[in-house]
């Protein structure tokens, strides 16, 4: 199914404008935190490998959006005021998720080495990781197949020594905001569900976005480097 099947919402104006503002905004408050926590996992696990380090991170991120979800989804259970309160929770809980997902993305790039300062890498990488599937089809047309070595690097390498990455990212916006507005409504139907039903369906759903981000990282980046750079 294309991009422009008509069947799909559309989400565009302001809208748009509030997620895209919303990733922008979790990639400048992330980007930073995001090397500090890996500089001091580092320091606190001295011994362990980047695979070690990237495994913390997988779990610190799942247990974190699980967790989330689950809370959102009880405050529906709350008689009377419940759903009430779940509406708006939802909305802030949706920027939680950016947020974690522009963190987890972020501090998975510092493991493997990928210097993503350069706000249009950092955005495009982050978008890709939280599309999923589409997103790494997008970014591995977007940087070709090539030969030699470049060619086995990693998407997140490559994408790295693409000039010019406002088109992608213009194309990779779109389907984000359509993309992250409709899971994140159909997510937030069943939160509201009453009696605490919402509570198990948040966690669970939070938890099956947050495994589609985690794999999709994986095949972004690529295995773990096998040991830290000297020095």
């Amino acid at each position: 199914m294309s991009d422009d099947d008509t069947s799909r919402p559309d989400v565009s104006g302001p809208a748009a404008g509030v997620v895209t503002a919303a990733l922008r905004r979790a990639i400048r408050l992330q980007s930073g935190a995001a090397r500090r926590y890996v500089h001091k996992l580092r320091e606190d696990h001295p011994d362990e490998s980047p695979a070690q380090i990237r495994s913390r991170l997988d779990s610190l991120f799942l247990g974190a959006v699980t967790a989330s979800g689950a809370a959102v989804g009880g405050t529906a259970a709350v008689p009377g005021i419940g759903t009430i309160i779940a509406f708006g929770a939802i909305g802030a809980e949706s920027l939680v998720f950016l947020e974690a997902a522009a963190f987890y993305t972020l501090a998975v790039a510092e493991v493997h080495g990928v210097d993503v300062r350069e706000g249009e890498h950092e955005e495009l990488l982050v978008m890709t990781v939280m599309l999923g599937a589409s997103g790494t089809a997008v970014l591995a047309n977007a940087v070709g197949s090539g030969a030699g070595s470049a060619s086995r690097a990693s998407l997140a390498s490559r994408v790295l020594r693409v000039p010019g990455l406002k088109e992608i990212n213009s194309r990779m916006m779109h389907r984000f905001v359509r993309k992250f507005a409709v899971k994140r409504a159909g997510l937030a139907l069943g939160k509201l569900a009453p009696a605490g039903l919402g509570a198990a369906i948040g966690g669970w759903g939070n938890r099956k976005l947050g495994r589609t981000v985690v794999d999709t990282a994986d095949a972004t980046f690529g295995a773990p480097p096998l040991s830290w750079p000297a020095g």
